[in-house]
Parts: C-alpha cells; structure tokens; sequence
C-alpha cells in the first residue's frame, strides 16, 4: 500500500461537460475564496511540483511516476520511530463512545468493495464478500435477519435520521450482532450530516444507528 502511479482514463467520456476533480476543486476554490488555480487544471505536473515541496517522499515526483511510480516512506513499516520523543513507538488507548440503539435499529458502517477507490467505483463486484453485480447490499449477521423476519437475498429498505435507501439485498455476513454494513456512497443517503467526529469534524459514517424495513 502507499504505493504512488500514473493512471489515465480510457473510456470515452459520456459528455463534453464533466470535468476532472482538479476543475472541480479550482473552480469551488474560486467560488468560495476568490483563488485562480487555472494554471495547476492546465497541467498535472504542477500540482505535483507543489506536492514534492510539502509532502516527505515525493521527491522528484514527476520522474518517478512517469518511471513506474515509487512507494511512500511509511516510517512505521520501516520501523524507524526516530521522530517520536524516546524514539520508540507509542500507543494510546482511547474509551470507546456508548452508543444506546433502540429495540428495532442496527448500527451501520459504510465501507468500500475492492473494485472502488474514494467513491469512484469501477465495477459492481467485491471479491472481498463474494459479491457480484450489484452494490446495493447491506450485510447482516445471520442472527439479526431472523430477528427482523428477513430472508437472504430479500430486498429491503434503510433508514436513519437523517434519510432513506431502497432495494437493498440482504447479504448474511461475519459482522457482529447488532451492526450492519454497507456500500458508499450508496449509503451516504444515511449520514446525518450534523453528525460528524468532535476534532477532524470527519461524518460519523462509521456510526449510524438504522432501521431495515421489509418491503410491502
């Protein structure tokens, strides 16, 4: 992992009107804070130059990608932990938050297939789970689908506070009693978005208290 490459997309885009994420960002950028970045959406390679400057391992960025790419230095992995006073390495433990669910709701966690990076996925598979085809699943310990009168490969509906999925199939999976999981951004629909970690302000997708409702 942290192993850093060159892609380019292959297939034809489906209108002259997408833009890349980099026009995306700059032109949010411009909206929000009056910055031009037009000249980093012009070429990659200066993005990349502003990267090496700020980033430790990415130095020579441009040639290296275009060589084959080069992995990140991951001190950990290397076990070098010269950087942390006593240069040894340090843990923490940290209380786990009490979350209380009503009698009929699960916590979910959304979580990626192996075919997706971030939220661009490439394929309706997942050979981590043996799925195939579709992503509109919500795996369940088999204990909570007898409790919720359901039936493998039943397709229901999700809901939280904050929104509602529909035609979801119930997939029986190794999860822990009571917990649920799901894909995003299928899922996102149930993130409440006030809801989010007390210091990087990062969406509780990881902590959603749901319902799953049969179909009529």
């Amino acid at each position: 992992m942290g192993f850093v490459s060159a892609s380019r997309g292959r297939n034809t885009p489906a209108s002259a009107h997408l833009m890349s994420e980099p026009a995306i960002v700059a032109a949010l950028a411009k909206a929000a804070l009056g910055l031009d970045w037009s000249d980093l959406v012009a070429d990659y390679d200066r993005i990349r130059d502003l990267i090496e400057k700020v980033v430790d391992g990415c130095a020579d960025y441009n040639a290296r990608v275009r060589s084959g790419g080069f992995h990140l230095r991951n001190a950990a992995r290397e076990r070098d932990f010269s950087g942390v006073p006593g240069g040894r390495a340090r843990f923490f433990v940290h209380p786990l938050p009490e979350i209380v669910l009503a009698e009929d709701e699960l916590l979910l966690t959304t979580i990626r297939s192996h075919d997706q990076f971030n939220t661009t996925v490439y394929t309706q598979n997942d050979r981590y789970r043996g799925i195939s085809g579709d992503r509109r699943v919500v795996f369940m310990n088999e204990r909570d689908i007898d409790k919720c009168g359901l039936v493998a490969g039943e397709r229901v509906d999700v809901e939280s506070s904050a929104g509602r999925v529909e035609h979801f199939a119930v997939v029986p999976f190794s999860i822990p009693e009571g917990n649920v999981a799901a894909y995003f951004p299928e899922a996102n629909p149930l993130v409440p978005l006030g809801s989010y970690a007390d210091k990087s302000r990062t969406p509780t997708s990881k902590s959603v208290p749901v319902r799953i409702r049969k179909k009529e």
